[in-house]
């Protein structure tokens, strides 16, 4: 569940934090007062998209906080598994700082992408909007919808339709570029054999490429190594002719004038071991430098060589691939396109077979999703019949109808349609057709009842859940909620009375103007403030002991009923 959120200098917000409790959370507040800047800031949070106007005005950055509290051990282990650092006890930060050059999320105050953000998002959190229930217009939501119903049942298959129609799909485009004329094939045999040989010619080895290109540097640095090599052997080593010690010899004499004192001072002992030491390692340092030097050798030959090999590579590379291991994918793509040209028609018979084979597969899987698909569909058409007669449909038929398209795609061969009938007699039509604004809310609200029931998310929040309703019907629409989050924490924004006296807690978001400055603000309220808070939503401008009266009589029958399904 959300245990709090935490916004600084975001649009109006100078500085707010909230904690939400378990149950149903009630926000409301005057319109403009900012209720959609705080389910923002948790959309912003979440890895939604950020821009840099949403910074308070005069402010660097925009901080958004949410803590969360993981107990499900399913999904702990799944936040696990993305390499998400999650306290021991459960707790999971999530921060997003917005400044005018870049945006930063955190998860458990280690840097994180937005994909890994939204990744989580969708373990803790589910949020909808009216955006959302405007996408029930959109069939390819239906489908969505149902699936996610089914998912217990359907994942392990769609998984297979997914692996099959990738090798179908590629079969089918194979074959639809196989028409090919005799001159055609001619051309491209003949240009598959000629790379192919040139290839082979080669006789490339993984790896020589870095081995000549290291060859080829010592090479073309051989005058300056040998120079290098001598001014150095010449300082390590005595020039008679000109009279000048070694490094080595005065490093010995140095040694013998220390023994002539070591007898009076211990404390030189260690001292002349080290000489000994730095002795020892000079005499190993000309040996490895005479060495060195005596297997040092320019050979022009070596030179030409190199260079021809080298360019050789590079020529291959600029047509065939970056890397060797490249080329010789290529050589052995040119290789299987020789074998398929020179026998042409027995490759596209193979073909045609092979393409058959796979739509049998493909076919048949298709037909087990769908099989499931139709036993979920009229299930789930039962479970939102009955959820939207509680949400004061006072006479309705849903039914989801699932028909086979003519091409296949990821998902099988289905689609699925939502139609409903709202009004006795009325046959049945798709749902983008009959709903209003405030009957799309309420199925909206119904399938999310429905579904709750079949995930693990710990959180819902509710926006615009509410428009285009208002009396009975926000009273049936408050008692779905209320239900709801007997199992799932529930945060709701809200301007209806009947819903707000459902709050398990209860938040008032104000707008204020302080020294010129807008501010919005929110805190959580409870007693007589809530009684007052809801005698607002009933009443007018001003609050009368009636209102109040009122008010305290809803939030009692409210209180009641929420004890009936606990």
């Amino acid at each position: 569940m959300l245990l709090s959120l935490h916004v600084k200098n975001l649009a109006l917000i100078d500085e707010t934090e909230v904690f939400f409790g378990e149950g149903l959370n009630i926000l409301t507040g005057e319109t403009g007062a900012g209720k959609s800047i705080i389910i923002g800031s948790v959309n912003l949070a979440l890895g939604a998209r950020a821009d840099k106007d949403m910074i308070r005005t005069g402010a660097e950055y925009a901080l958004i906080e949410l803590v969360f509290q993981v107990t499900d051990a399913g999904q702990r282990q799944m936040i696990t598994q993305m390499e998400v650092p999650l306290e021991e006890d459960g707790t999971l930060l999530i921060q997003r700082k917005i400044s005018a050059t870049r945006n930063l999320c955190k998860i458990g105050g280690e840097n994180a992408t937005t994909k890994t953000v939204r990744e989580v998002a969708e373990l803790l959190m589910d949020i909808h909007g009216q955006h959302e229930h405007q996408s029930l217009f959109h069939i390819k939501k239906h489908m969505e919808l149902l699936d996610d119903y089914a998912k217990t049942d359907l994942i392990a298959v769609k998984n297979r339709i997914q692996e099959q129609y990738g090798i179908y799909k590629g079969l089918k485009e194979e074959s639809e570029q196989t028409n090919l004329d005799q001159a055609e094939q001619s051309r491209q045999l003949s240009l598959a054999q000629f790379e192919w040989e040139e290839i082979d010619n080669a006789g490339l080895v993984i790896g020589e490429d870095e081995i000549l290109e290291t060859k080829y540097h010592k090479l073309i640095h051989g005058k300056r190594i040998i120079e290098a090599c001598s001014a150095i052997n010449g300082y390590m080593n005595t020039d008679e002719e000109a009279g000048n010690e070694s490094a080595g010899e005065l490093i010995g004499r140095a040694s013998k004038e220390l023994n002539t004192v070591l007898a009076y001072d211990d404390a030189l002992i260690p001292m002349e071991e080290s000489l000994h030491t730095i002795e020892d390692l000079v005499h190993d340092f000309n040996r490895s430098v005479t060495d060195y030097m005596s297997e040092l050798q320019y050979d022009a030959q070596i030179w030409t060589e190199t260079e021809e090999r080298l360019d050789l590579l590079n020529r291959l590379k600029s047509k065939y691939g970056n890397q060797i291991e490249e080329i010789l994918l290529y050589k052995k793509k040119q290789e299987d396109a020789i074998t398929r040209l020179q026998d042409y028609e027995a490759y596209r018979d193979g073909l045609r077979q092979r393409l058959e084979e796979s739509e049998q597969k493909l076919r048949s899987l298709c037909e087990k999703a769908s099989v499931i698909r139709e036993r979920y569909a009229k299930k789930l058409s039962q479970e939102m019949t009955q959820a939207l007669l509680d949400l004061n449909f006072l006479t309705v038929q849903f039914e989801i109808q699932v028909r086979r398209k003519e091409q296949y795609s990821i998902l099988g061969y289905d689609e699925a349609e939502f139609m409903i009938s709202t009004n006795p007699g009325e046959p049945l039509k798709p749902l983008s057709e009959v709903a209003s604004g405030g009957e799309l809310s309420r199925i909206m609200l119904a399938l999310k009842t429905v579904l709750a029931d079949k995930d693990s998310i710990p959180s819902l929040i509710f926006d615009e859940i509410d428009a285009g309703i208002s009396g009975k019907t926000a009273w049936k629409v408050s008692e779905k909620l209320a239900k709801l989050s007997c199992n799932h924490q529930v945060i709701c924004i809200t301007h209806l009375p009947q819903i707000a006296a459902m709050a398990d807690s209860h938040y008032v978001i104000t707008k204020n103007s302080l020294e010129g400055i807008t501010q919005t603000c929110i805190k959580e309220i409870k007693d007589e403030d809530v009684i007052e808070e809801l005698a607002r939503l009933l009443g007018g401008e001003q609050i009368t002991q009636a209102a109040l009266g009122n008010a305290a009589e809803l939030k009692k029958m409210a209180t009641d009923n929420k004890n009936k399904f606990k």
